[in-house]
């Protein structure tokens, strides 16, 4: 079964800015915004390795995404779950969420400013999903 209903994933397959949180050293929430991609039931975000949400992430997986919730948006949700870092072999996923976000002409100019940068996948394994909006 689907954690996701049709409502859900309506809002899910817009690209929409999503807000990560993870765990500081402190306890404290970290939470910045991203960009996002659905798959399957995961939650799938590009990061540069060298971030603190990063640094934070190896430190403890557990964290949560906020989507939507703005009035034209079809509904909010919070994802709560463990991420997983992942590689991203051959820009796969760099390539699928920036042209998921950018016109084809800018995204190709992201990708080519962004080569000699180690990005890495951050995959959310969703435990969770509330509906907030």
């Amino acid at each position: 079964m689907s954690l996701y209903d049709e409502q859900a994933r309506a809002v899910l397959s817009k690209p929409l800015i999503a807000r990560v949180s993870v765990i500081d050293p402190e306890g404290y929430p970290h939470t910045v915004p991203v960009w996002f991609m659905l798959d399957g039931e995961d939650i799938v975000i590009i990061s540069a390795r060298d971030t603190r949400k990063v640094d934070y992430l190896t430190a403890n997986p557990k964290g949560a995404v906020v989507i939507g919730g703005e009035p034209d948006d079809g509904g909010g949700y919070l994802i709560k779950g463990d991420f997983v870092i992942e590689p991203d072999p051959d820009d796969e996923w760099v390539r699928r969420l920036t042209h998921r976000y950018e016109a084809p002409e800018q995204a190709e100019k992201d990708i080519a400013a962004w080569a000699d940068l180690d990005i890495i996948v951050l995959r959310l394994k969703p435990r969770r999903v509330i509906k907030v909006a």
